[in-house]
């Protein structure tokens, strides 16, 4: 039987993260098919080789699902504590942890959900675990200097129809199918979640000063930055906004485009291209 460090920790890591536990984890190891457990971890008259593992492997699961409820807390409140313990379980047997960092456990939720009998009873829980793991990754993107008002004045006038922007890289813009965002507001302001309205919503969720926020976009913002991040000129993105005015609305264009421009400059959405 291979004895050597990294053998050890590589067993005890197969017998931890079993998917059936570790009793059925070590039936699996044919290098101790006749000493046992024994040969690489010490019992005594209290607890057997077996237990001390398996005190490690609940310590392993359950921290886990702390995680997991602190990155979910609407599909927690949703679901209520025993179904989700169960749909953590189900969930780990599929998507095993493959990152050193526990803060990536929960990436592959949403995609889980999608085909989970849950969804009988719960049709909108996989676009409500999107939006959630949203909210942690846009809250761990990589940083950049927004621009500000003051840097866009400066510009000459000559250079804004050519001129090119860039989003932050703290942000997401995806579709649900079901307002989500309704459930998880409810939550962060301590009420009893409603179901959603089923309702295909465009979803903007950014950062602002260490801040991570989420709000439904219309049609013409959503396409306006899509080509922002396309690279996509102001003189373009000016053309996008103003055909975006209903018809016989008697808004200025030139206000409607100010307006766009204000609100993203103030919730730090843009940077230099």
């Amino acid at each position: 039987m291979p004895s050597d460090l990294k053998w050890v920790e590589s067993l005890l890591y197969r017998l931890i993260t079993a998917p059936s536990g570790v009793a059925e984890g070590l039936a699996q190891e044919k290098s101790l098919a006749r000493g046992g457990l024994a040969q690489v971890i010490a019992g005594d008259d209290r607890l057997s080789a077996e237990a001390r593992v398996d005190i490690y492997a609940n310590m392993y699961f359950y921290r886990i699902l702390d995680v997991l409820k602190e990155d979910f807390p609407a599909t927690l409140a949703v679901l209520g504590a025993a179904r989700f313990h169960n749909l953590v379980t189900g969930y780990l047997i599929e998507y095993p942890p493959a990152h050193f960092s526990i803060s990536h456990a929960g990436n592959h939720l949403a995609d889980f959900l999608r085909d989970h009998p849950l969804r009988d009873e719960f049709p909108f829980l996989a676009d409500l675990a999107r939006l959630e793991r949203a909210l942690i990754d846009v809250f761990h993107a990589a940083d950049a200097a927004p621009l500000d008002a003051e840097q866009m004045r400066a510009i000459a006038p000559e250079d804004w129809p050519s001129l090119k922007l860039a989003l932050h890289p703290a942000n997401q813009l995806f579709e649900l199918e079901w307002n989500g965002a309704a459930i998880l507001k409810a939550v962060e302001q301590g009420e009893e979640p409603s179901p959603p309205v089923r309702n295909a919503t465009s979803l903007l969720v950014w950062r602002n000063r260490h801040r991570v926020y989420y709000r439904a976009i219309d049609s013409v913002e959503r396409d306006a930055l899509d080509a922002i991040a396309k690279g996509t000129t102001f003189a373009e993105i000016c053309e996008m906004i103003a055909s975006g005015l209903d018809k016989g609305d008697e808004g200025d264009p030139a206000s409607a485009i100010n307006q766009r421009l204000e609100t993203w400059l103030r919730d730090g959405l843009l940077a230099p291209a």
